[in-house]
């Protein structure tokens, strides 16, 4: 077979060479050459005919028949080693590294940009009322925290310890031994040996002389600092000793006791930074800013967790848990959402959640700004899906994130009678102080 496509060409080639000459014919004999303004008329190459090219087809099909196909990978690890190569090949062509299956988020747009939905995800501070930006909030809550001591040291020094020690564990091992000093000293106030405390105790350094806030507590309620002797003792120690003014109020302890263990730590609650937009075709077109994508080293870490079991998953089958809890592992990668919802007369009302918020969350934020507020309504997501608020779904779980435009409507029974009555809703749904502040959305 291999000498007849051989032969084939060989004949193609001879045909193209042109007029040939003698062997025997030196350099100088050679027929002349045209005239150099003539020129040489070539003959058209001519391929092979129909009947060779239907032989050559045959001959090759029968080839492919007998010769065996290349199998596929078979072991785990070549299948990987096939799958990274198709995920360099298809990062090379976008020119992206990122592995399929990963959700590519959007550009994030400048915070000096006029465009912006949303400037910044902002908090306020609790104690202050202050509006904050992410990086200001925790330095912003300590300086309140310690000017607070001058009004209230009591509370200032129960919030320095619920929030000024990271680790949670230790802290309620803390408080707790804590309220057992002074649960001992309410249920024994004549035994003086409960009323002092030492420094050097084994269990005060351990758990409280290591916790921000213990000491600055102690002097609040009532406790002093003394060096007492101790028996067997060359030298004395130091000890909180409490005062004879904070002993007669044994109710003032107790209420401290109480105060310290239901605290919690002072936060800054996400700013929904509410806004009114009139309508727009626009509604739908969300620029954030970089808030709403920034990661933390702990979500970096995670990403490129998720990045490198790309490639395993794909050489495996999942089944429908694996792939469910794989999509709720992505949705994951965002903290915060921003929501708009329309409303029937075109209206936009936008605010901003966390990612892991309940639906219900929405629903409270739409009723406070609905001037009859006591009307059953509901939301609807893209296709109509309907969000439930009795449910209550997480905003990740419904694919709301990092942002998802919403559909008000009135409840379907309400809608009903009223029509039955012959009339309908008020067009105007908001209330007055917010259409005030209506906006342009660009």
């Amino acid at each position: 077979m291999k000498k007849f496509f051989q032969e084939i060409k060989a004949d193609i080639k001879f045909k193209s060479a042109g007029p040939g000459q003698k062997l025997t014919e030196s350099v100088g004999e050679r027929a002349p050459r045209g005239k150099p303004n003539q020129p040489v008329l070539q003959q058209p190459c001519q391929g092979p005919t129909n009947e060779a090219q239907m032989a050559a087809a045959a001959a090759l099909a029968r080839l492919e028949q007998k010769q065996p196909r290349a199998r596929g990978p078979t072991s785990q690890e070549s299948i990987r080693n096939q799958v990274r190569k198709e995920l360099q090949a298809e990062a090379t062509v976008s020119g992206s590294p990122e592995a399929p299956g990963t959700n590519k988020v959007p550009e994030p747009r400048e915070e000096g940009s006029t465009h912006l939905a949303v400037p910044a995800v902002c908090f306020t501070c609790p104690l202050t009322g202050a509006t904050l930006r992410k990086d200001q909030r925790d330095a912003h809550i300590r300086e309140a925290i310690l000017s607070h001591f001058s009004t209230d040291p009591v509370a200032a020094s129960i919030m320095k310890i619920h929030t000024f020690n990271r680790d949670r564990d230790r802290v309620k091992l803390g408080v707790d031994t804590i309220a057992k000093y002074l649960d001992n000293i309410c249920l024994h106030p004549e035994e003086e040996k409960y009323r002092k405390i030492k420094l050097q105790n084994r269990v005060f350094q351990e758990r409280i002389n290591c916790l921000e806030g213990t000491h600055e507590f102690f002097e609040a309620v009532g406790f002093q600092k003394a060096l007492l002797p101790v028996p067997d003792q060359e030298g004395p120690e130091e000890f909180y000793v409490l005062s004879e003014a904070a002993l007669a109020q044994p109710q003032s302890l107790r209420k401290h006791k109480e105060q310290l263990l239901v605290a919690e730590p002072v936060r800054a609650t996400l700013a929904r930074q509410r806004r009114v937009f009139q309508p727009s075709p626009l509604a739908s077109q969300f620029d954030l800013p970089g808030d709403f994508f920034n990661l933390t080293a702990e979500e970096v870490k995670r990403e490129q967790r998720l990045r490198s079991e790309a490639v395993e998953r794909l050489s495996v089958l999942r089944t429908k848990a694996m792939r469910e809890r794989e999509e709720q592992r992505e949705r994951r990668r965002y903290t915060y959402t921003l929501l708009r919802v329309r409303f029937p007369d075109g209206c936009l009302l936008q605010g901003t959640f966390y990612a892991r918020e309940r639906v219900a969350a929405l629903y409270a934020f739409v009723r406070e700004a609905l001037q009859s507020d006591w009307l059953p309504f509901e939301l609807l997501a893209s296709g109509g899906q309907r969000l439930s608020e009795e449910e209550s779904p997480a905003f990740d779980e419904c694919g709301l994130v990092p942002s998802a435009l919403l559909t008000f409507s009135w409840d379907a029974a309400l809608l009903e009678d009223l029509r039955a009555a012959g009339a309908e809703p008020d067009s105007s749904i908001l209330k007055p102080e917010l259409l005030s502040t209506i906006e342009k959305l660009s």
